[in-house]
């Protein structure tokens, strides 16, 4: 018996080797996510906040190559603490007048089992890191494709290395929910 991620992998690999993906898509920004999580009072206790403002496109090729963006406007970080996002926007972290967008630049995508991994390159103010991680991918009907990932990343790596008294962990996660539209 297939599970329904293995049936939606299967379904993936058949469209892109078929062809029936290829063309351009377009991030919905209403219908995604990005979620900002990490650690604060040296582990205790949970900061989340979100990106309010995210874009990106993609292509898939006839070949069933795929490439594609998505950025998250560094302005439109939400914790819902005016103190703590002032202090996310400023130099100490974003930098969010220099550097408005944090872009990941999708490179290549590889099928597993019940999953993809996703190749790609992570911008974050001047620094470019080479970084992959798993997803899960959700056919919905023709023309609709639903991506979801946790991507760990540490802050530091970034040249984000404030961290008065040690109170926040320099690893965080962005969850991602990104549903693109073929145009």
């Amino acid at each position: 018996m297939t599970t329904p991620a293995e049936q939606t992998s299967t379904a993936l690999r058949t469209q892109l080797a078929n062809g029936s993906l290829n063309g351009n898509w377009t991030l919905d920004p209403n219908r995604s996510t990005a979620r900002l999580r990490a650690k604060h009072m040296w582990g205790l206790a949970p900061v989340n906040g979100q990106f309010r403002v995210l874009t990106g496109d993609a292509t898939v090729s006839p070949a069933g190559d795929i490439s594609g963006r998505v950025a998250l406007a560094t302005g439109s970080v939400d914790t819902k603490s005016t103190k703590r996002d002032r202090d996310l926007r400023a130099a100490n972290f974003f930098m969010s007048e220099k550097y408005p967008q944090i872009t990941f630049t999708l490179d290549k995508l590889t099928l597993a089992d019940q999953d993809v991994t996703i190749f790609g390159a992570l911008t974050v103010r001047e620094t470019t890191r080479s970084i992959s991680f798993p997803a899960t991918v959700t056919l919905a009907g023709d023309g609709e494709a639903a991506f979801d990932a946790e991507v760990e990343v540490d802050r530091s790596d970034y040249g984000m290395t404030v961290n008065h008294l040690g109170m926040v962990k320099m690893k965080c996660s962005v969850t991602l929910h990104a549903v693109f539209t073929r145009v």
